[in-house]
């Protein structure tokens, strides 16, 4: 990585005593994040509007972090585009853009790669290399957005990386994501997914802010969660549900539990029991996902009886339950498949 500056990365606030620093005026800094932001120009030499010093400046200064677009898969069932994307530092990562009538959603990654282990996600096979920075979450947006030509309209942090083990990054990507002055997506249309580190939940819903939080949850019990998320060893069930009480109570937000029925293993009629016995009192929506078979591993999917059942019995019970319609099967669709795939060809 080159040593100058990350533009990109910096709020408004932050961006303007840059400038004032290097003895420009104020209004300045609201010009740049604009062609940052707004018209998403990838060099100095396109912002028209600042004299030729400043910007022959701001280039020796500054860098523009520009994720370079390696390869798209485009679902032929549902038009599901799975984006991989060339980092600076020569690292793969990997974001999805899914269409529903709402308008254009956006999954992206929030880390190269991934270091929670959980057993049936193939980002995590090969560790963490590093957290990204808050302009390559950004930008991974602002290239999909180019690139069809539309407006993103909910964004969803799901993608390869654990967001709260990238905590600072994230909290300033949020920042700028949902700033007036740029892209302006309500927090209310942004979703942070976590495996469950606890002491960042509580933080973040210290925040107060208006995003939905995520819970990768994927068992109803401690024993079989250890099995299936080593995360577990450090956070026992109750203390990650009391966490997201916690969250519910600050924010006002009811959480989302995502739940992966991995067939014979987290899918009989005691762990649809257990699931509700854990958190029939709370205020929250549980999404219940077909888990995607990755090679390197022998999961296989509940069969559509058994979570048409699994759904039904949680029903029952008042929980609000969706099954998560599957999109891009074609296409690699599951996170970290497309960026091993590359991988694996380079070797």
């Amino acid at each position: 990585m080159s040593e100058k500056t990350d533009i990109k990365s910096m709020n408004l606030e932050t961006l303007t005593k840059f400038l004032t620093d290097m003895g420009e005026k104020k209004f300045r800094a609201k010009q740049i994040y604009e062609w940052l932001h707004l018209r998403q120009v990838e060099s100095f030499e396109e912002m028209t509007n600042l004299s030729k010093t400043l910007r022959e400046q701001l280039d020796k200064k500054c860098r523009i972090v520009s994720l370079k677009k390696e390869q798209v898969q485009i679902s032929k069932i549902d038009g599901t585009r799975k984006y991989l994307f060339l980092l600076e530092d020569g690292n793969v990562i990997e974001s999805v853009l899914m269409k529903y009538k709402h308008g254009n959603s956006v999954c992206i990654s929030s880390q190269v790669g991934c270091r929670m282990g959980c057993r049936f996600c193939a980002s995590t096979l090969d560790g963490l290399e590093r957290g990204l920075t808050p302009s390559e979450m950004l930008d991974q947006i602002y290239q999909i957005g180019k690139d069809i030509g539309e407006r993103i309209s909910n964004v969803v942090v799901m993608g390869t990386g654990e967001p709260l083990d990238n905590y600072d990054n994230l909290l300033k990507f949020i920042e700028l994501l949902t700033d007036e002055n740029g892209l302006h997506i309500s927090q209310r249309n942004l979703t942070v997914s976590t495996c469950g580190i606890v002491p960042r939940i509580r933080e973040l819903a210290d925040q107060k802010l208006s995003i939905t939080l995520a819970l990768s949850l994927h068992a109803s019990s401690q024993k079989k969660r250890l099995e299936l998320m080593p995360v577990a060893n450090k956070y026992e069930i109750h203390e990650v549900i009391d966490a997201c009480r916690y969250y519910f109570e600050k924010t006002g937000r009811r959480v989302t539990f995502e739940y992966s029925l991995v067939g014979g293993v987290n899918d009989s009629d005691r762990d649809a029991k257990e699931l509700t016995d854990l958190i029939h009192d709370m205020n929250c929506h549980v999404n219940l996902i077909p888990v995607n078979p990755i090679k390197e591993r022998d999961y296989v999917q509940s069969n559509a009886e058994v979570i048409e059942a699994f759904k039904e019995k949680l029903e029952r019970n008042g929980i609000t339950v969706t099954v998560r319609r599957e999109l891009g099967r074609d296409i690699d669709g599951a996170c970290g498949q497309l960026r091993r795939k590359y991988k694996e060809n380079r070797m």
